[in-house]
């Protein structure tokens, strides 16, 4: 164990232990770089794979103490190579000191203090028994301390640093090992008939240079050495690398690669912008670290489509060029798609037009795909593709879709009329929503479920609110995305998210830990979210029981609404607190369980204003005593309170001050001024003060007990009427 964790002794004279390498003055400090050159590595999980190789060997490098505290490491990955560059190595880890604790002074020391034949066995098994006569040699000694319990004899050491290269083969076998790699390859390695090996992709070169010198380390049956490979096409096979800090220069100017992730990312970046020619790329960031990992010296080029295409949904025609091609769209400043497009390839020429030609096939190929499939669909109405839905297993214990839309229904029809949509617009918007789901177009492209939908209804003569529902009703689709905007369509995607989340939790498929298959938790904040900004004020027991009710003729899903609505609390706790409330200020709040979430926020923010009141401390505290003693008193309280069991004074003033301010709160929560309501309260301060500074509550005539409990229930009803402000106190 360290010496840190055990008792020490007082500190050497400088000349009583040999100088550590580093005192010594013989540690180098150089730059390190490591790189394991492959095939091809799976581009989606290369970004990770790079920031995951550079983090652990950085982290284990610096456990073992040849880092320094100036020490950058700068992670490399191309589509063949993972590596890391890191500055300010040491050659040799640095000294580290070592606590033995050997055995009690009892056993270890005789009455004169000299080492028994118990202590002079153990030193000779550690290889020290000259310390048994000399207490300390060199960086070495004995001393005795207390653990606390009795007295010990301890061996204090000096654990010599590692050298670089052991340091580095641990380092680089963890670092290995905790790739997040998707999927392992097993193959043979160098010299070898069997599949011996597993990684990621086959590796075919390990570099390891610290400064001029190389490592000697090996990793997937490769010994280390200075030699990579540039741009498989536009370089030499064999590049020698002279030094650690020379690795991504070299690379750059005579391997035509770009061995930075960031850098060549931004290369691109910029490379696309410029051929733009002032239009706006359209370059979500999945598809631009996807296109990184799939180049090493990026150039971009720019091709044009036949503009017939354009007739097709610009959806379709970006998801054609993004996922089958990795192309990037462009558009105008109103949105609209051009007949142009931009490629990025791993081939930099002078006379590209081989290149963007050859892309201009391809992709003409797959917009005429797209083309046939919206020109197919148009020709089947969406209310003629619904009983078709009934085919299709939904879950085997919640029926087809046709059963889940009958369900839709049933709830959109029953919410919409609440919210002011038409029901029979709302029931119509849910008998076409997953219409599109047997459309080739999605089939195609799962992604576009909803937005074809929409289109197909409108070119149908569909009414376009019923037309947007269809789109919107799967909105949010991720945290801030954009929320249903009219009546109808916030009827069918109410309808759509309380119908999951009612049909999973009542047949037991609830979210457990960080596992959520059927994506509850999204559907769950998207729910709230819906009722909180768009004010939708319907009580969240009723909009429950609703989605139960939907499920009244199916025997297999059990009702149970509470452990749903817990659910549902605790998806609205993170996220009120992620809009910056405290934890005590979100359960003032929720501890009441609103039923109105769409007030929530405003209860919120008188909270909030009312923590800001001096006097909101003493009352919260006293509010917290309150609850306590009614708690501890069980149903000990009157059903109400007996003024003539009142004392004059405290008690009595307690009484009438309450009696003065309860209109004013119940008036205030009524018209939803909750600031007001909690405000008012500060008034009662002084009254409540002197009722604990001169009443005793736990009397033991148990009439007059009864009716104090009674007034504080009072107090505690008036005083929580908005938030349960004893929550509030720490």
């Amino acid at each position: 164990m360290m010496a840190s964790d055990l008792p020490r002794p007082g500190p050497l004279p400088r000349g009583e232990r040999e100088p550590s390498a580093s005192e010594a003055g013989d540690v180098r400090l150089a730059t390190l770089v490591v790189e394991i050159l492959t095939e091809e590595l799976p581009p989606k999980a290369l970004k990770a794979l790079g920031v995951a190789f550079a983090d652990t060997l950085a982290a284990e490098l610096a456990r073992r103490g040849v880092l320094t505290d100036a020490s950058v490491a700068t992670p490399y990955a191309t589509p063949r190579r993972l590596a890391v560059s890191i500055t300010d190595v040491r050659d040799k880890g640095q000294d580290a000191e070592a606590v033995d604790k050997l055995m009690p002074v009892r056993v270890a020391r005789d009455a004169e203090g000299a080492a028994t034949q118990a202590l002079r066995k153990k030193l000779a098994s550690l290889g020290r028994e000259h310390l048994a006569d000399e207490a300390r040699h060199g960086g070495e000694h004995l001393y005795s301390a207390s653990d606390g319990k009795a007295d010990y004899v301890y061996l204090r050491r000096v654990v010599p640093g590692a050298n670089l290269a052991s340091a580095l083969q641990e380092a680089l076998h963890i670092a290995l090992e905790r790739l997040p790699i998707p999927k392992v390859m097993h193959y043979a390695g160098e010299g070898s008939y069997y599949n011996d090996v597993a990684f990621v992709r086959p590796a075919h070169r390990l570099v390891a240079l610290h400064g001029p010198d190389v490592v000697p380390v090996r990793a997937l049956g490769l010994e280390a050495g200075r030699t990579t490979a540039g741009h498989r096409f536009a370089s030499r096979p064999d590049i020698a690398i002279e030094t650690a800090d020379a690795y991504a220069p070299t690379l750059e100017a005579e391997g035509k690669v770009l061995p930075s992730f960031a850098a060549r990312r931004e290369a691109i970046v910029r490379g696309l912008e410029k051929a733009a020619q002032g239009s706006r790329v359209i370059m979500p960031d999945p598809l631009l670290d996807e296109v990184t990992s799939l180049v090493e010296w990026p150039a971009v080029y720019a091709g044009t489509f036949d503009p017939a295409f354009l007739a097709v949904p610009q959806e379709c025609l970006i998801l054609t060029m993004q996922q089958n091609q990795k192309y990037f769209a462009l558009a105008d400043s109103a949105g609209a798609l051009s007949s142009r497009f931009l490629v990025v390839s791993n081939v930099q020429t002078n006379d590209p037009s081989s290149i963007v030609h050859g892309n201009e096939r391809v992709l003409r190929a797959r917009l005429a795909d797209a083309k046939f499939f919206y020109d197919q669909d148009r020709r089947t109405p969406l209310a003629e593709r619904v009983p078709r839905l009934s085919g299709i297993v939904y879950h085997n214990k919640l029926g087809t879709l046709g059963d889940r839309v009958e369900r839709l229904r049933f709830l959109a029809r029953s919410i919409g009329p609440r919210i002011g949509a038409d029901p029979a617009l709302a029931d119509r918007a849910a008998l076409l929503a997953k219409a599109d789901l047997v459309t080739d177009m999605v089939g195609e492209f799962p992604e576009l479920q909803g937005t074809m939908g929409r289109y197909y209804a409108l070119h149908d003569g569909e009414v376009p609110s019923v037309a947007d529902a269809i789109a919107q009703h799967y909105w949010p689709r991720y945290a801030g995305d954009a929320l249903p905007e009219a009546p109808v369509a916030q009827a069918a995607a109410l309808a759509d998210k309380l119908e999951a989340l009612a049909g999973l939790f009542g047949i037991g498929a609830v979210p457990t830990g960080d596992k959520d298959p059927f994506g509850l938790r999204r559907a769950g904040l998207g729910f709230l979210r819906m009722l909180i900004e768009k004010r939708i004020a319907i009580p969240l027991g009723d909009l429950v029981g609703l989605a139960f009710q939907a499920f009244d003729e199916l025997q297999s899903v059990k009702r149970v609404p509470d452990p749903l609505a817990d659910f549902l609390y605790e998806r609205l706790r993170g996220h009120l607190r992620e809009q910056g409330y405290t934890a005590n200020q979100v359960e003032a709040v929720l501890a009441q369980r609103p039923q109105r979430i769409d007030l929530v926020p405003d209860r919120l923010a008188a909270v909030k204003a009312f923590e800001s009141l001096p006097e909101s401390a003493a009352l919260s505290a006293a509010n917290k005593r309150i609850v306590n003693i009614l708690r501890k008193s069980g149903t000990d309280a009157a059903a109400d309170v007996d003024e003539r069991r009142l004392t004059d004074g405290a008690e009595r003033d307690l009484f009438e001050t309450l009696a003065k301010l309860a209109p004013d709160v119940d008036r205030d929560f009524e018209n939803g001024d909750y600031a007001g309501a909690l405000k008012a309260l500060a008034t009662a301060k002084p009254a409540v003060d002197r009722f604990f500074d001169d009443v005793m509550v736990m009397v033991d005539d148990a009439n007059v007990r009864a009716n104090r409990l009674a007034l504080l229930d009072r107090v505690a009803r008036t005083m929580n009427r908005v938030a349960d402000i004893s929550r509030l106190a720490t």
